[in-house]
């Protein structure tokens, strides 16, 4: 199985950037699909976006963040990246980075889907 460890969270003002990082170890993930969530507390955890492992990669992003957040992957370093711009107060959340050896023609944004998964990171957006 593939351990995650995420990074890069922290403090910012809304309108700050910051990126997510999460590096994966044990075995290689270049074959899976690689997934960011979050959870705010009293919430369910959501899906952020979501890369597979296709050449090129489809990606897919929640409405909430589209066009602000990016994902991106680089199998030789085992990591997948999330770029977040023009951060919002709502963003505010644990960021988790979770990952699937699963088969799917279309890429998937539910938690059940996605097998392994990181330990979060918080991220903190102040108005």
């Amino acid at each position: 199985q593939v351990q995650l460890v995420e990074s890069g969270g922290g403090l910012v003002q809304a309108g700050d950037s910051l990126m997510l990082t999460c590096v994966g170890s044990g075995r290689d993930f270049s074959g899976h699909s690689l997934g960011w969530f979050r959870q705010a507390p009293g919430n369910e955890r959501e899906f952020v976006a979501g890369i597979d492992w296709r050449s090129p990669s489809r990606i897919v992003y929640a409405d909430s963040v589209k066009g602000r957040f990016t994902i991106s992957r680089d199998d030789a370093k085992s990591t997948v990246y999330l770029q977040m711009n023009s951060l919002e107060p709502e963003d505010t959340a644990v960021y988790y980075c979770a990952g699937s050896n699963r088969y799917s023609p279309t890429l998937q944004s539910t938690v059940d889907w996605y097998n392994y998964w990181g330990q979060g990171t918080q991220v903190t957006v102040s108005s």
